[in-house]
């Protein structure tokens, strides 16, 4: 029997090499992907960080620009004859504590000057320590003013120690407000509500009241004040004089409770504890905020100054801030680092100027 020859078998797939081909070419499109979702990735977490960033000294240059631009607003256009009966006020002959001096209305402090505002306060919270570089710097500034109420005087007689209201006002016993018309002011604290069967509310500012603090130095609220632990200046106010109450904040760098010494800024602000008028309890209002370096303008002078440089403060019409923000993703920057920026703003005292 005859054997024809075979055809050899058509080899079907892939050989080794293209194989391998196809391999490293699925290698360099997932590569490609990679890096292209890796470089995204790092542009989201840098806008985010920047958009962030951005926000937090928008919101700080916000709150700051409100209380600068207050600083010493009775809300009446007084500003010279200002009666002051606080125990702890600039004429009751002791120590001057910082919420009651009206005299000094806006007042900064350099980084190596003591601010009586920060200078108890302990743990987070505390004023940050400053440093040569001008992102750590820890600047200060206090800020007196007001806040108006939605009433106003309906009668006040004095001597006496109770000012009848128009209507309800949310006061409490410790709060500290001022009352002015025209021409003059007075600030006081409040030491009870007195019961009414009217509809008038009552306010009522006698001396030596047990739990209340700090207290009163007279009855009287006429300019020029009397601290004499009795009547004082009687000079009862008129009808329709208004009614506010004590703002008083202390803008600063603390530390805050983030591992390895965070920065934020920081606020502390009069509040009335149980009778008792307080600014030791610090607010953290912007994290990641390093520095803070404050100028101010003189009226009349061409430049602005530092806090050590101002010899009146109520003559600063201006205050310029710098503030220094980071990130709080340490490594959103291109070089692994946390982007920082800073910024500036300007604000004018609208009381002191024309």
């Amino acid at each position: 029997m005859g054997h024809g020859l075979r055809r050899p078998r058509r080899v079907h797939g892939f050989t080794l090499i293209e194989l391998m081909v196809a391999m490293l070419l699925g290698l360099i499109v997932i590569g490609g992907v990679t890096s292209v979702f890796l470089a995204n990735q790092q542009v989201y977490r840098s806008n985010q960080a920047l958009g962030d960033v951005e926000d937090g000294s928008r919101t700080a240059f916000d709150l700051m620009a409100t209380d600068i631009r207050q600083a010493g607003l009775t809300g009446c256009g007084t500003t010279r004859k200002i009666a002051n009966v606080l125990n702890n006020g600039p004429y009751a002959g002791g120590t001057v504590a910082w919420y009651a001096d009206w005299n000094n209305s806006l007042h900064g402090y350099g980084q190596a000057q003591t601010d009586p505002a920060l200078s108890s306060l302990t743990g987070a919270g505390q004023r940050a320590a400053s440093s040569a570089t001008a992102a750590d710097t820890s600047d200060s500034l206090a800020v007196i003013g007001t806040n108006a109420l939605p009433v106003s005087v309906k009668s006040d007689v004095q001597p006496g120690d109770t000012i009848h209201l128009s209507g309800a006002s949310g006061l409490s016993a410790g709060d500290i407000i001022m009352v002015c018309d025209p021409n003059r002011a007075a600030i006081v604290q409040v030491t009870s509500i007195p019961a009414s069967a009217s509809s008038v509310a009552d306010v009522a500012h006698d001396i030596g009241t047990g739990g209340i603090s700090p207290g009163n130095c007279s009855d009287g609220l006429g300019y020029l004040t009397a601290c004499d632990g009795g009547n004082g200046n009687a000079n009862p106010f008129p009808f329709n004089s208004q009614v506010a109450t004590l703002s008083a904040v202390d803008w600063y760098i603390g530390l805050n409770p983030a591992a390895g010494s965070g920065r934020s800024l920081y606020r502390v602000r009069l509040q009335n504890v149980g009778g008792t008028a307080s600014a030791a309890t610090p607010e953290e209002m912007v994290r990641n905020v390093t520095g803070m370096q404050i100028r101010y303008h003189v009226a009349n002078a061409a430049s602005l100054v530092a806090a050590s440089a101002v010899g009146n403060w109520n003559n600063v019409d201006a205050v310029q801030v710098t503030l220094w923000l980071q990130s709080d993703n340490q490594r959103a920057g291109t070089n692994g680092a946390p982007i920082q920026r800073s910024y500036t703003f300007a604000a004018t005292v609208r009381n002191r100027v024309n």
